[in-house]
């Protein structure tokens, strides 16, 4: 498509909602597009990358793979999480190749040189010639691990690529004071609190999926039968955020009817209430009075996503039980969305259509995610032909 008739269509999809079409095909399905789209929308941003929870105690590493970019998420013996470019810095050689606990220090398997857990180089052996660990001409405080910018909140470990995006508390500071009232202590769940989703689509749909609450009577019947389609409202800051909020969140119950602990000091809306949003790009976040979720949503492919859901909880120990049947009952909620987010992908391959409406009353959230990325986009492509 020439650039100025995809500028065009950029436009529309900025437009009023009412008069405004959804994001073209390309941005599902051509690599090309795909590609500027995630320079755009992912590398110049803050995108999630993984949760603390990850790596729990000091000296825990994971290798993680981004946007094809090997990097590896570090928490150093005072428990502060870093994340580095996952290559030593004498011939690019993969440091880490499956999550561990460091023992010592980050050693390259090609030719031992060492990387302290903060990233600095501490240890070259023969650089200098047999028997030699070191050279006047080689500087090692010049040669530590990459660091990518990194912020962590709710345990969502936050990455800018770039390197040059605004703060993490200035480009959510609205989102921030919202929660602020939900902004305590979380304690994720363990092995049995998270699991992983493969789904065949790109990953923007499953994000416009989740942030409206319009699909509810017919993909969630079970949620719907309690949490109707009335009882839900929009969420919705333009250019950040967006999504859903019920006003009758059920507390879970067990057998004995037993549920889980409330977070201390909750205003009274939380006594029903639960909001669910996603922080543009890619991570969705859900809060309730005694428990909330991070999904991060990884971009595999055009086509491919994979999706890491957390489960979190008010105090570190609570019933097994309950947890375990917690976590099955969000996974099937989540798992009730897979074949709309693959359908919506396989449609995205019919040349006709383009790009699709909004309803004005029901789609404002997921039009405000369209509407980020197609500005995103052009705001690139405007940089460049400056």
């Amino acid at each position: 498509m020439p650039k100025d008739r995809e500028l065009n269509v950029l436009d529309a999809v900025r437009a009023p909602i009412e008069a405004a079409r959804g994001l073209p095909n390309s941005h599902y399905t051509d690599p090309a597009t795909i590609a500027e789209e995630n320079e755009a929308v992912l590398r110049r941003t803050w995108a999630g990358l993984a949760v603390g929870a990850d790596v729990p105690e000091p000296s825990d590493c994971k290798p993680i793979e981004f946007l094809g970019q090997p990097l590896l998420l570090v928490r150093d013996k005072d428990g502060t999480l870093r994340v580095f470019e996952n290559i030593c810095r004498h011939r690019g050689m993969i440091l880490v190749e499956e999550p561990r606990k460091i023992e010592g220090a980050i050693r390259c398997p090609y030719h031992s040189w060492c990387y302290s857990k903060d990233g600095r180089l501490v240890s070259t052996p023969h650089v200098g010639g047999p028997g030699q660990n070191s050279h006047p001409q080689m500087n090692r405080s010049d040669l530590g691990l990459i660091e990518v910018r990194s912020h962590v909140w709710r345990d969502v470990v936050f990455i800018n690529l770039s390197g040059d995006a605004a703060p993490f508390e200035e480009v959510h500071a609205d989102l921030l004071t919202r929660w602020s009232d939900v902004e305590k202590p979380l304690y994720h769940g363990g092995w049995d609190s998270q699991f992983t989703l493969d789904v065949q689509t790109n990953w923007k749909l499953a994000v416009e999926n989740y942030c409206e609450s319009y699909h509810l009577p017919w993909v969630h019947p079970g949620l719907n039968s309690y949490s109707r389609l009335e009882d839900h409202y929009h969420i919705e800051s333009p250019g950040n955020y967006s999504g859903q909020g019920t006003y009758v969140y059920r507390q879970l119950e067990g057998q004995d009817g037993e549920k889980f602990p409330d977070f201390d000091g909750l205003p009274d809306f939380w006594d029903a209430g639960g909001e669910y949003v996603a922080v543009y790009p890619n991570v969705l976040l859900g809060v309730q009075r005694d428990h909330a979720f991070a999904i991060v949503l990884e971009p595999v492919s055009h086509m491919q996503t994979r999706e890491h859901v957390h489960l979190y909880y008010a105090e570190p120990q609570t019933d097994a039980a309950l947890r375990q049947k917690n976590a099955t009952q969000w996974k099937t909620v989540f798992v009730e969305d897979i074949f709309v987010v693959e359908g919506m992908q396989k449609g995205r391959s019919a040349p006709g259509f383009d790009g699709g409406r909004f309803s004005p009353a029901m789609d404002g959230p997921t039009h405000l995610f369209h509407d980020w990325v197609a500005g995103k986009v052009a705001a690139l492509r405007a940089e460049r032909d400056a």
